[in-house]
């Protein structure tokens, strides 16, 4: 049985379709832009809008549906003043003429870095036992997960000296979450900020802070101090962090005075094709950094897959482009392209993004003769080759090409697996397929549904599965076709054939990233 819920306080509508498995109790939140004009103003870029919040509550076989939008600061702001009034990655506002403008100015460059959106669309994130929407910058929004309101805004540099947080965070195997963040020149030099925030950090009454107990894990120092690396995501094994220092950069020098260059902060970002790529590897529990320069040609990732040790390696996958363009797709102009313009402007100038297998091994033999390949493991064909002044250059396995917004089965999360999913890339507008990657037999499953458009896939474990993919799939499907409800869809995660759906009687957005919470953890 399924109902939905249209407004976040709204009563239940009446059993729509089908049925899902009784064993999934618990909540997907989903994330992301969902609102786009405010008054006569509209954002420029998709990743700019304001943040929608979908939840999707699996009880007893029923599935209920609420959404709210994020009432950041950010979202107050704008919808009081009937137009945008907060500068966003693609949009940047300008200062009132009429008001001090060299006040303004006097402030910015005191800062060097500017004050940023709470606008959290991103993902939703888990500190201690609190949950919050989440961005790439310094401030994020707790939430209570079951009513969508927002609980508290908090600053991350209030409790450790960081300008940037990504919102892809890992949680080991007892649930302490790790992340990583930048640290630009108002926090003394420069550096990238490994962190860990312990599975204890909530109180009982969620009054104070998961990040009281934050602590720092490592520091490593930018490679260019103007020009740091931007990253969205980094790998995780039981016993290290990967963190790839990639030629896509951002020149602060250019964000701090992007207001009066009249750019926005996306312009900021620039991708060196002649520069290298650097991995480093940090050991969890010392905090040191490997002391071997890991190094490959010049890439740009967003998104990790997974990463595990395997006979004195790391081995790590990722989804990786030729080149830094993608956020240009994405500003609104180039969506609302006709799908072949759109297709014909894209697919020259943006590389498809292509599933990636790199290997480090953690034992390296200084006398070791140039040109050697130090990987020995049989399962792979990506190499480490020694170079002469002791530096080590990877050659990566590619697994798959087209495919992006991977998820896997988290318990597998460190470990050796099989298993990815993710959504399919095919140089349309919008996604219109999810699929699903063995990386032994390299088959590839997928699920498609005329004028459909699905959203990231989410993996959810039987009760006492043994098997890795024995689950089911959850992804919220969007039509551009009016006829079409938008639905909650429920796959068979090992044959990725459809077990339920349940259709929404709301208008429901393609969205970006989520989290599950099993019931046990909402309670």
């Amino acid at each position: 049985t399924f109902f939905s819920i249209n407004e976040a306080d709204g009563p239940p509508l009446p059993p729509l379709r089908r049925y899902v498995p009784e064993w999934l109790q618990g909540t997907l939140l989903r994330n992301g832009p969902g609102l786009f004009n405010l008054g006569a103003t509209e954002y420029n870029h998709w990743f700019d809008g304001m943040a929608l919040i979908h939840s999707f509550t699996f009880k007893d076989g029923e599935v209920y549906y609420r959404s709210k939008f994020l009432r950041s600061d950010t979202f107050k702001k704008n919808t009081q003043a009937n137009k945008i009034v907060v500068s966003e990655f693609g949009t940047m506002i300008y200062p009132d003429p009429c008001k001090n403008i060299f006040s303004k100015a006097f402030s910015y460059l005191l800062a060097a870095i500017p004050d940023f959106t709470d606008n959290n669309l991103i993902n939703i994130i888990r500190y201690g036992e609190d949950y919050y929407a989440s961005s790439e910058v310094n401030y994020i929004n707790q939430i209570d997960p079951m009513t969508l309101d927002v609980i508290v805004k908090m600053n991350y540099r209030n409790h450790i000296a960081l300008n940037m947080a990504t919102a892809h965070p890992h949680y080991d195997d007892e649930g302490n979450t790790y992340n990583m963040g930048t640290a630009l020149m108002r926090f003394g030099m420069p550096n990238y900020v490994i962190f860990k925030v312990p599975v204890n950090a909530s109180d009982k009454e969620h009054k104070k802070p998961a990040l009281r107990k934050v602590k720092q894990v490592c520091n490593i120092p930018f490679r260019s101090t103007l020009f740091p690396s931007y990253f969205h995501s980094f790998g995780m094994t039981e016993n290290y962090i990967i963190f790839v220092e990639q030629p896509f950069k951002l020149d602060i020098v250019r964000l701090a005075t992007a207001i009066f260059r009249s750019v926005n902060w996306a312009s900021c970002l620039k991708y060196d094709k002649e520069d290298i790529t650097l991995i480093h590897l940090v050991d969890k529990k010392t905090g040191k950094a490997v002391s071997t320069k890991f190094y490959t040609d010049a890439l740009v990732v967003f998104h990790h897959i997974n990463a595990y040790e395997d006979d004195g390696h790391v081995v790590f996958d990722m989804i990786t482009y030729k080149d830094g363009n993608l956020y240009e797709m994405f500003y609104l102009a180039n969506l609302r392209k006709e799908t072949q313009e759109f297709i014909e402007s894209n697919k020259v100038n943006i590389s498809p993004p292509i599933s990636q297998r790199f290997v480090l091994p953690l034992t390296v033999d200084k006398d070791t003769p140039n040109g050697t390949n130090l990987v020995r493991l049989k399962d792979t064909t990506a190499k480490v080759v020694m170079q002469r002044d002791g530096s080590l250059y990877c050659l990566p396995e590619t697994i798959f090409e087209g495919l992006e917004l991977p998820g896997m089965n988290y318990k597998f999360n460190g470990k050796k697996y099989r298993y990815f999913y993710g959504s399919r890339v095919e140089w349309t507008p919008h996604p219109n397929k999810i699929g699903k990657v063995d990386i032994v037999t390299r088959k590839y499953t997928e699920w498609t549904e005329e004028d459909c458009y699905p959203s990231e896939p989410v993996f959810v474990a039987s009760p006492g599965a043994v098997e890795e993919d024995d689950g089911v799939i959850l992804t919220s499907v969007v039509s551009l076709n009016p006829k079409k409800s938008p639905f909650m869809l429920v796959l068979n995660a090992k044959t990725f054939e459809e077990i339920a759906r349940a259709s929404i009687d709301a208008s429901i957005h393609v969205d970006l990233h989520g989290h599950f919470i099993p019931t046990q953890s909402t309670n």
